[in-house]
């Protein structure tokens, strides 16, 4: 208010050199409700003009023009005023300086508007000036915010309250500020265009846990009950300061699978799902969601969520693992290898969980387990034994898949134990067999007659067979041919194939069991001429027992003793060897090939021989004790 009198004297100059109708009143000016405000106010008018009835004034709310009946907030003349100004409304300026100073007591918000004077000097002498103070009643304290407001920025919020109430004088406080970091306040008086305002500044520099937190700011008048507040939220910009997605996981193959993204910002950031560097969906939001169907291995890798708000970037990656059981193994193709040949195996599949790859040969483990989706065997040095089907099989914990090979090796023929010649019926019977890859080819050979026999004539009977890699020879001779010294038969068998040939002498294996024939027949007849006298000494030790006077019957046999004789043949068919359960016997040789017959003989002397069961027994003519002895 002082102002506004240091401002007269001014006025009163430019008043006697301008000499026009003037006003000088602030264009805007505010209040709070329920308190009072003060419009401070100079008007001018031409010299000539004389006052000589008194100078009078009316302030109009709204307009200016009286011929459309503005609500009259004072006029000097009379008390005649709108309804909602009586008792409010008082000129404080005088009109005789020129000051048309206006207080407003107990102000609402329904007077809020503009404000024009009207001078009245007398007669015709009335005017109402053009200009006009705007009035603002506020409810509430002003708080300017800053149009962005920046994590990690220093801030500045500024409270405002009018001061244009001379009847009382406000304060300024700030509310929630407890949790703000390192807050610094400021105060302010500011006088311009003959009003005045109070401010207080709050600095500190936000977080973004700060964004959305309230603040406050009361405006109070000491010793009344008027109290203003106003709160705010902060918006606190921020760039994204965490990204939130889906732990990595894993899915079977051909399931679905929603992949989730959060971003904590402000603003909502720009959300991008990559795989790879392929973008696969965006949204402005501050989550999205990635649905992926019906899965394939090829989907497995790495998702990320990258949060963009123009603030700043983040992103979080996840593994997405496609489970599916092992795929066909892809293995070496089938080999044909020379013996004594190294090769390497190489089986390869693929699967999630790594399969585990296994080797079989033929059925049987023959390589190491691995848990990876490569493995090698190592053959080393093959035998033929390394001929066969090599399987690789790999499995895990979905399923398992195999695929196999195989592996031929080659060598040289090798002649087998079952190559010889045999005596038989129509003559000598030599096999000749032999292992080999290719099969061999068997040929027999009779040096003594510069003869090779590889296929059928006249005089042999002639035979090959092949099984696998076993190739089997026979031929059939008429006759034993020529022996050589040691009584063999003089045939040779060759064997060949394209890695080697060898030839053989083929023993005549017949002769030799004949020979062990003979030696096991001597043994039996001996035991069997033992078992005799052993039964002859039972017999008679009994006839003994049985008889009064033995010792004399013995004497006189004894002085003219019975001869009897036993034949034991040592030829082939004679020999028998009992085969099965029902006792039946078999020849176990021929006697074409027995050149001499051997007889031997016992003596044996039956002392009072007599019937038994399961034998035979009586006397001869000549009256002597006989018992019948079969062998079997």
């Amino acid at each position: 208010m002082w102002c506004l009198e240091l401002l007269l004297p001014v006025l009163l100059i430019i008043k006697d050199v301008s000499g026009q109708w003037n006003v000088w009143i602030p264009r805007d000016i505010s209040a709070m409700t329920n308190s009072c405000v003060v419009i401070p106010c100079t008007f001018m008018y031409p010299s000539g003009i004389q006052t000589n009835r008194g100078t009078h004034g009316i302030w109009y709310f709204g307009q200016p023009y009286p011929q459309l009946f503005p609500p009259v907030v004072i006029k000097t003349r009379t008390e005649i005023v709108h309804e909602s100004y009586k008792g409010r409304t008082k000129l404080i300026g005088d009109l005789q300086q020129r000051n048309c100073t206006l207080l407003i007591s107990n102000i609402g918000t329904e007077h809020s508007g503009r404000y024009y004077f009207r001078a009245d000097l007398g007669g015709a002498n009335i005017y109402t000036y053009p200009d006009f103070s705007e009035l603002k009643v506020l409810d509430q304290p002003n708080i300017d915010i800053p149009e962005e407001i920046v994590a990690d920025e220093n801030l500045e919020l500024t409270c405002y309250a009018p001061d244009n109430c001379p009847e009382n004088r406000p304060e300024i406080q700030w509310m929630y500020t407890d949790y703000l970091p390192e807050t610094e306040y400021t105060s302010d008086y500011v006088e311009e265009s003959n009003t005045a305002v109070l401010s207080s500044t709050l600095i500190f520099t936000p977080r973004p846990i700060h964004n959305g937190q309230l603040l406050g700011c009361r405006v109070y008048y000491p010793n009344t009950t008027l109290v203003y507040e106003r709160l705010i939220s902060l918006d606190v910009k921020y760039a994204p300061r965490s990204v939130w997605v889906n732990g990595s996981m894993e899915v079977m193959e051909g399931s679905s699978v929603t992949l989730h993204c959060e971003v904590d910002s402000n603003p909502p950031p720009r959300i991008s799902w990559l795989f790879g560097d392929q973008e696969l969906l965006w949204d402005t939001a501050s989550n999205a969601s990635l649905s992926l169907e019906d899965l394939t291995p090829s989907q497995e890798g790495i998702y990320t969520c990258v949060g963009d708000n123009g603030y700043g970037v983040m992103n979080t990656s996840m593994y997405l693992a496609v489970l599916y059981p092992p795929s066909e193994p892809v293995v070496n193709g089938s080999l044909t290898i020379l013996e004594g040949s190294s090769i390497s195996l190489q089986c390869s599949t693929q699967g999630n969980p790594a399969p585990t790859l296994t080797w079989l040969k033929d059925g049987e483990l023959v390589g190491t387990i691995t848990a990876e989706e490569v493995s090698v065997l190592e053959l080393l040095e093959l035998t033929p034994q390394g001929d066969g089907q090599y399987r690789c099989l790999a499995e895990n914990e979905h399923g398992r898949a195999s695929s196999s090979l195989n592996i031929t090796v080659e060598y040289a023929p090798v002649l087998l134990e079952d190559s010889k010649c045999t005596v038989v019926r129509e003559g000598v019977q030599c096999v000749c067999m032999a292992t080999g890859n290719p099969e061999p080819v068997i040929e027999f050979y009779l040096p003594d007659k510069n003869i090779t026999i590889n296929d059928t004539d006249g005089r042999y009977n002639y035979y090959t067979h092949t099984d696998g890699h076993t190739s089997t020879g026979m031929i059939k001779l008429q006759e034993k041919g020529e022996r050589l010294g040691n009584g063999a038969v003089n045939v040779h068998c060759s064997i060949s194939n394209m890695y080697g040939s060898k030839s053989f002498h083929l023993e005549l294996q017949q002769e030799k069991k004949y020979m062990m024939a003979v030696i096991v027949g001597t043994i039996g007849g001996v035991a069997v001429i033992a078992f005799i006298i052993a039964a002859v000494r039972y017999v008679g030790h009994n006839n003994k027992k049985e008889n009064g006077n033995p010792g004399q019957d013995l004497v006189s046999k004894l002085e003219n003793p019975a001869l009897y004789y036993s034949t034991v043949k040592k030829d082939k068919q004679c020999l028998r060897k009992k085969v099965g359960e029902d006792g039946d016997y078999q020849p176990v040789g021929s006697l074409a090939d027995l050149e001499r017959q051997e007889l031997n003989y016992a003596a044996l002397q039956f002392l009072g021989g007599r019937s038994r069961d399961g034998g035979a027994s009586g006397r001869g003519d000549d009256g002597s004790d006989y018992t019948e002895i079969k062998a079997k």
